[in-house]
Parts: C-alpha cells; sequence; structure tokens
C-alpha cells in the first residue's frame, strides 16, 4: 500500500538535499503492506507527522521517492487519486469538518469527487454506521463531543472509499472517553472492512494492539517490530524520551526488583496471568 525509498525532506526555503540543514524526515524507507496497521510513534520533532504529510502528497520529499498503492507522489496527475486511495485525519477535527450539519459534512468529499447523488447518499450513511454517528446525522457539528466530530471526519473520509486511512495524532485533543471511541473505530474498520491504517500518535497504549510499531527520532526509524518486540526495549526508549504502556512498565520494574516477569508485557490480562504464576 505504501512504499519509500530512501525520503528525505527539509523546513528550509530551498527544500533541497544539503548537509547545511537538518531534515525533518532523514532517510526513510518503510513498506506497508494492505490491510496492516501500523502504528509510528516519536517524541515532537521526531518527524512523524511530515511523514504523514508525505504519505498524503501535501508536501513532497526534497529527495527519495513514495509510492501509495504504486502510484507516485512526485507526478501530479496522481494526486487526487492518491488522496482518494490514502485519506488523512487531522489533529484538530474542526479542521477538517465544512458544513454545519454532520450528514453534509461526509457527502462534501464523494460530491467533490462526481459521485453520483444516490451513490453519495448510500455512502453516507454506510459510513456513519461504520462509526456510531448515524444518529447524528442531523446535528451540527458543533454540538458534538471531540471524539463524536473526530468520529464525522473519519466517516467524511469513509465516504470517499478509500484504501488506507492515515491518522495524525487524532486523539491528541481528546478525552480519554473520546480518545476510546476513536482507537475503537479505527481498530473495526482495520478488522472488519481490511482498510489500510497508519496511526501516528504519542499515545504508547493507543499501539498496542497495531501489527507493527515503528519508533521514529530525528527524522529516522530507530526501532521497529511487533509491540511486544519494540516496547519490551524500555531502556532505549526511554533515552529517546518516549515512556512504554503502563503494564509494561510494571513488569519492567517488578523485574528489576527481582520477580521473574515477561518483559513483553502489553496488557492488565497478560500481567494478571503472570503474576499468578508466581503464586
Amino acid at each position: 500500500m505504501i512504499k519509500t525509498e530512501n525520503i528525505k525532506y527539509s523546513y528550509s526555503e530551498e527544500n533541497v538535499v544539503s548537509t547545511e540543514f537538518k531534515f525533518a524526515v532523514d532517510g526513510v524507507d518503510i513498506h506497508i503492506d494492505d490491510g496492516e496497521f501500523v502504528v509510528i510513534i516519536g517524541h515532537n520533532g521526531s518527524g512523524k507527522s511530515t511523514l504523514a504529510k508525505l504519505f498524503n502528497g501535501i508536501i513532497l520529499p526534497s529527495d527519495g521517492k513514495i509510492l501509495i498503492n504504486n502510484l507516485s507522489t512526485l507526478d501530479d496527475k496522481n494526486i487526487w487519486e492518491i488522496r482518494r486511495t490514502a485519506g488523512m485525519v487531522f489533529q484538530n477535527p474542526d479542521n477538517q469538518i465544512v458544513a454545519t450539519i454532520v450528514e453534509e459534512d461526509v457527502a462534501f468529499g464523494p460530491e467533490n469527487l462526481g459521485i453520483e447523488s444516490s451513490e453519495i447518499r448510500k455512502r453516507v450513511d454506510e459510513s456513519l454506521k461504520k462509526v456510531g454517528m448515524y444518529e447524528y446525522k442531523d446535528k451540527p457539528p458543533h454540538l458534538l463531543s471531540g471524539g463524536q466530530k473526530q468520529r464525522v471526519a473519519i466517516a467524511g473520509i469513509l465516504a470517499m472509499k478509500p484504501k488506507c486511512i492515515i491518522l495524525d495524532e487524532p486523539t491528541a485533543m481528546l478525552d480519554p472517553s473520546g480518545r476510546k471511541d476513536v482507537i475503537r473505530t479505527v481498530k473495526e474498520l482495520n478488522k472488519n472492512e481490511g482498510i489500510t491504517i497508519v496511526h501516528i500518535t504519542h499515545f504508547m497504549d493507543e499501539a498496542v494492539d497495531a501489527d507493527r510499531v515503528i519508533v521514529m527520532e530525528s527524522g529516522k526509524i530507530k526501532v521497529q517490530g511487533t509491540p511486544k518486540e519494540v516496547f519490551s526495549k524500555v531502556e532505549e526508549l526511554r533515552k529517546m524520551g518516549l515512556d512504554v504502556p503502563q503494564v509494561t512498565m510494571l513488569a519492567y520494574e517488578l523485574n528489576k526488583n527481582g520477580f521473574n516477569i515477561s518483559d513483553d508485557i502489553l496488557t492488565v490480562n497478560e500481567m494478571v496471568e503472570e503474576l499468578c504464576q508466581l503464586t
């Protein structure tokens, strides 16, 4: 679905390859398979949000190549098809919602694609049902909670029938309840609809159920693997200024204090099983 080849990006005015400039993304190679659920984490300034914009063709690489479903972002004639294939959900849903009624907002994307009216009606209803917001279709978005607005934003992307959804810190501005709603929706879309998910976040707990976790620092990929493989590297992640899921940190501290506990625990249930074996 997504393939990058040694991509670099500099925010300098010249936006050219030069050792004089610090690259926000610096020589990144990523392959993301169709239907995969990938989480990208890293502290502020690590390059993860820049990578999201590169995936969607919002910005173009200073060097290297990006293919989205075998279409190059460097070819202008591919951009709209790329954005149709890989929809983008941003951090602040208010920046993405454009209409005064929920169903009108969800219809905005398909209308701009020139989809026939009866098909738009069908897509709007299906998309709102998939994210659990159908009962709010006649509501003004400004009356919704942050989590509900974000689910409407996701429905707007779904109505364009994407094969991939890129989410750039979609829960950063939400309360815990809103976060849970959005993450549950994203997981269901991946599992039930087979949509490729690229989820960029700084909440470690949101990466636990991913197929793969990619850790970025200073524009480079530093660690990648399954959640268990990545989060077992507690010391390495802490040196990069990152946390690990709370249960994993508990296992780490117990091990330091002489308890023989697996170092790749990610969930409360796994912790309970480990502790029961000690008794």
